[in-house]
């Protein structure tokens, strides 16, 4: 005899009065309020039949237009299911499809400038190193190095250069580092510059012979600390006298026997 299946009750699903009583009272009230609703338009009705057949027509025309379109598959959603049975298919209108353009060929890299100096400008006796902008003053000063025997000479001054604008290799082979400071009549190169300049020539950039070159003056401060550290320091006129050949090189200043 075959056993007869039993639904199993929900556990915690108890009959419960007072909620049984609340539902009938507020379903009460709506067939009440219901009711008195349909006895008010009944009323209007008999008042203005016009408006009510009116009125009617459009909640039938709302709701069968409501119908059309629920029955109703859009465009997109049939282009998307084609698009799943056929494999290889082009995407819907709904994604936009963009033709991917083809890599553009990589530009050729720009040479970099060579490291050694070019003579840009001519180093003339007497020439007015004032005048210059700071750039042009270091390429001069460059060129005197060379002009002069030294060897290797490249204008490093710049963003981060560590008070280092040229640097070379003077005629006996001893590192030169030089710092240029294009100074006006009123501007002198103080002791805070000096010292800024000791504290890397040497120990960073590992020069034999230091030397600061100005179109100004040196105050005093100054050249007792560039004494103290060993320092060359070429100013205005001594700087005129050497790019004229009237005054010996700054890095004769420092023996080759003695360390800078």
């Amino acid at each position: 005899m075959p056993e007869r299946r039993t639904r199993a009750l929900r556990p915690g699903r108890r009959f419960d009065l007072r909620s049984t009583a609340m539902f009938f009272g507020l379903l009460a009230a709506a067939l009440v309020t219901g009711g008195l609703a349909v006895r008010a338009l009944a009323g209007a009705a008999q008042r203005r039949p016009v408006w009510a057949v009116v009125l009617l027509c459009l909640v039938l025309a709302v709701a069968v237009a409501r119908g059309r379109r629920r029955r109703r598959p859009s465009a997109a959603r049939i282009a998307r299911q084609a698009g799943a049975r056929w494999p290889g298919a082009p995407p819907p209108p709904s994604t936009p499809w963009t033709p991917r353009r083809p890599p553009r060929s990589p530009s050729p890299p720009r040479p970099s400038p060579p490291d050694e100096v070019t003579s840009p400008l001519p180093v003339a006796q007497g020439i007015d190193h004032e005048a210059l902008t700071p750039d042009e003053f270091e390429a001069a000063t460059a060129e005197l190095c060379a002009r002069d025997g030294c060897t290797r000479v490249e204008v490093v001054g710049g963003a981060g250069d560590l008070g280092a604008d040229v640097t070379a290799l003077t005629p006996d082979g001893r590192r030169l580092v030089v710092q240029c400071k294009r100074y006006g009549e009123d501007n002198k190169v103080g002791s805070q510059d000096l010292q800024r300049f000791g504290g890397t020539c040497f120990t960073v950039h590992e020069a034999d012979v230091a030397v600061v070159v100005t179109t100004g003056e040196f105050t005093v401060p100054a050249l007792e600390y560039a004494e103290q550290c060993g320092i060359v320091c070429v100013d205005g006129e001594g700087l005129l006298a050497w790019s004229q050949g009237r005054a010996a090189a700054p890095w004769a200043a420092v023996p080759s026997e003695e360390p800078a």
